[in-house]
Parts: structure tokens; C-alpha cells; sequence
């Protein structure tokens, strides 16, 4: 596991392989308060109107808000709209 620590970050800035596909972390892209879209997560934890919440590798995301829908979800991506009020981080 030492190895794989030092070696990831030679890997990100050497190989100019983009670092949350190296260090396996989701990235989230949210437009205003309307929309987030999430790529690299491992499974849905808990989805309603209210609350999303994501598997990672690190722990969970979730998010708050209300009136949400689920617009589109495939194995390591999801898309979801409504009314975003908080998004945190969760360590596992």
C-alpha cells in the first residue's frame, strides 16, 4: 500500500493522467442550485425527495435539498435535479 501512495502521485503529474481517475475519486459538477452530476461513484445509498447519498471509495456523498429527480443513473454515474441546498462529504 506504501508503494501505491507514492507511485499515484508520479503517475498524476508525469503521465498528465487526470487525478481523479488515478486516485479513483467522484467528481461532481453542479450548475447553480438546479442540477449536480456525479461520475466515479460506487452505488446509490440512499435516494428521496430530499436526500442522495452515494458510495465512494472514501465514504459517501450526499446531498440535500428538496424536490429531487432522478434524470439519469448509469454504474458510475448519476444525474439529479431539484433544489441542491447542501452537498457533503462523508468519510467512511
Amino acid at each position: 500500500m506504501k508503494w501505491y501512495k507514492k507511485i499515484t502521485p508520479w503517475l498524476t503529474n508525469h503521465l498528465a493522467l487526470p487525478s481523479d481517475v488515478i486516485l479513483e475519486l467522484p467528481r461532481i459538477t453542479m450548475i447553480g442550485q438546479i442540477h449536480v452530476y456525479i461520475e466515479n461513484h460506487q452505488g446509490l445509498a440512499v435516494y428521496s425527495e430530499n436526500e442522495l447519498k452515494l458510495k465512494t471509495n472514501k465514504g459517501y456523498i450526499q446531498i440535500l435539498g428538496s424536490s429531487f429527480v432522478l434524470k439519469m443513473m448509469l454504474p458510475e454515474e448519476i444525474l439529479v435535479e431539484g433544489t441542491i441546498e447542501e452537498v457533503k462529504f462523508i468519510p467512511a
